[in-house]
């Protein structure tokens, strides 16, 4: 396996909550998927948990090497915690294709947070042909 790109984002979460106050449910059902919205909305500090997940597919598009590009959705990226809480990505529509297209076989993601900011890594790891 090799490194095929890096990203990494930071997020102030009281620029998403005012988002999330500003547009309520338009915002958050574009940004979030239904499973991220439900473990979001069930953390004491979804707010923060919310600009977390925002922070980590700002990163994982850089990790990708596209940004927002080539007709990507926000809910074509879905992070959800595995057992234990770490963080997992799940993708789907162009992500995905794009992601196949590149060589890219998994995203590691990390994702931290306070009460002001929310920052995250990703690594696109793609399969070696010969390193």
């Amino acid at each position: 396996m090799n490194v095929v790109g890096i990203g990494t984002d930071i997020v102030e979460c009281l620029r998403v909550a005012n988002m999330i106050e500003k547009h309520e449910d338009l915002f958050i059902q574009r940004v979030y998927t239904p499973g991220e919205i439900e473990y979001c909305g069930s953390r004491k500090s979804a707010t923060q948990h919310y600009a977390g997940r925002w922070a980590a597919k700002e990163a994982i598009l850089k990790a990708m090497g596209t940004g927002w590009s080539n007709g990507i959705q926000w809910t074509d990226i879905e992070v959800v915690n595995q057992m234990g809480g770490k963080p997992f990505v799940r993708l789907g529509g162009q992500a995905k294709v794009i992601c196949e297209s590149r060589g890219i076989a998994e995203i590691l993601i990390s994702i931290s947070h306070c009460r002001n900011f929310a920052t995250a890594f990703a690594t696109a790891i793609g399969l070696s042909d010969d390193c």
